[in-house]
């Protein structure tokens, strides 16, 4: 709810290619496959991982998400976890730009309020004030829930 998606469809706009992850979370409301996310099975996430199709991926919430090593080489866009940031080798970050949306506290409990998820609003606050606790691996912030 920090406004990522926003972003994403802006830099798609201006011909990025976003590279949609994998993920084992239910779809929200209005979510399509393979345009939002690649809903996986936990089964089948787990076969992808014995296959090392991953670049990286992460267990966030009880869910895992991740990005496959071909879409890491091939798009331009990622929505990443600080733990799936810092699974991007020396080499990789020198070419990366990493941009850290991080919203009020209050913003982000209203948009969360506002949709329909699969996660209480409650649980998505901690998890994220937990995961982004002293998370400095980034290029810009942007703090403004206008941009």
């Amino acid at each position: 709810a920090s406004g990522k998606d926003h972003a994403r469809k802006i830099l798609e706009e201006k011909g990025f290619k976003y590279a949609v992850s994998y993920t084992t979370r239910p779809p929200r409301e209005g979510e399509q496959e393979g345009v939002d996310y690649f809903f996986l099975g936990t089964d089948e996430f787990s076969r992808m991982i014995e296959k090392e199709e991953f670049y990286e991926h992460v267990a966030f919430n009880s869910w895992n998400y991740g990005t496959s090593k071909s879409q890491f080489y091939s798009d331009d866009v990622f929505i990443m976890t600080p733990y799936g940031i810092s699974k991007i080798h020396p080499e990789d970050r020198k070419r990366s730009l990493i941009i850290l949306f991080d919203m009020d506290s209050d913003v982000r409990k209203t948009r969360l309020m506002e949709r329909s998820d699969a996660d209480s609003v409650e649980r998505r606050l901690a998890a994220d004030e937990a995961d982004f606790s002293n998370f400095t691996d980034f290029d810009i912030k942007i703090t403004n829930h206008n941009f």
